[in-house]
């Protein structure tokens, strides 16, 4: 099979230096890396070039989190799989890249998922979010699964995934005009047709955000906002609320365990994400600059005024 890695960078020198330093570790080098950058004011083009990957210069005002990854799909028409990884994930093993191909050996898998790990400054809360949505065992789930899974069955990262080109040429791409979660549109609409989603523990990076309160409300706005215009994907998966609940219950447990002092403060995120989810969810009505301030993506409502 011919594989891709893709990267798409805005000013990430420091990150992208570390990512290339990894890649040149890793036991299966046989792939070309394409990479597609957002007009970057620092060095990070330059990082890439000398790593041997492919550069594509795109402006700030273009980016779309669906349409720059299916742009890197149309890029280079003759790779059979592509592994989309972000300039902030950090390779966790010389591994890594062989692992997250082994389960295309399935010719009924569409899409892998790595696993992520918190980087070693990680906060507490950013800790157990990985902990929680990455566990120690590697899966496969088909449509199936969705009345047992519900919402995680389509579950997926795009900071650490890979894709069949034929499943997602089946899907119709990644969709050009999100503002949040193209990587789960696509997995929901892989099983929707038919295709498999696994999860592979022992393809590991190191991947987390240490969000403030506002980013929190703010990120919970965008996936608010993009439940909402793709009501499809609920209607298939079922609601969020209830995944919702099952985090909150485990994240008081975690921090009663380990850092009890920050539950007072869990609970203000807990209130500022479903404010924040809930808003998303009735943008129709507001105007593009007050939803932009809102926003995590506040560039992709310039497209939308």
């Amino acid at each position: 099979m011919s594989i891709l890695l893709f990267v798409p960078t805005r000013n990430g020198e420091t990150e992208s230096q570390k990512l290339v330093e990894q890649i040149a570790r890793q036991t299966n080098r046989s792939f070309s890396m394409l990479v597609i950058d957002s007009a970057s004011e620092d060095n990070t083009a330059d990082v890439w070039h000398r790593a041997g990957a492919e550069v594509v210069g795109i402006p700030v005002s273009s980016f779309n989190h669906g349409a720059t990854r299916q742009l890197a799909l149309t890029h280079c028409p003759d790779a059979d799989i592509i592994i989309y990884m972000t300039q902030d994930a950090l390779l966790a093993s010389p591994d890594s890249i062989q692992n997250i191909l082994q389960p295309f050996e399935n010719a009924e898998v569409g899409a892998v998922c790595g696993r992520q790990l918190p980087h070693v400054d990680a906060s507490p809360l950013a800790a157990h979010a990985r902990l929680f949505n990455y566990t120690a065992e590697s899966s496969i789930k088909s449509k199936a699964d969705i009345s047992r899974l519900g919402i995680k069955t389509a579950f997926i990262s795009n900071s650490f995934a890979a894709y069949r080109r034929t499943a997602l040429m089946d899907v119709g791409g990644f969709p050009s005009d999100v503002i949040f979660g193209e990587d789960t549109y696509v997995a929901a609409k892989m099983l929707q047709a038919g295709w498999k989603i696994a999860y592979c523990a022992e393809a590991v990076c190191y991947h987390s955000h240490n969000y403030s309160l506002v980013e929190e409300f703010r990120r919970y706005f965008d996936i608010g906002v993009f439940h909402s215009r793709e009501k499809w994907y609920i209607n298939l998966l079922g609601r969020a609320e209830g995944e919702g609940r099952r985090f909150i219950c485990s994240e008081l447990a975690y921090l009663c365990r380990h850092s009890f002092w920050l539950i007072p403060s869990a609970f203000v995120r807990i209130v500022l994400k479903y404010a924040g989810y809930k808003l998303g969810q009735k943008e129709a009505g507001m105007r593009p600059d007050f939803k932009r301030k809102l926003s995590m993506n506040a560039g992709y409502w310039k497209s939308h005024e």
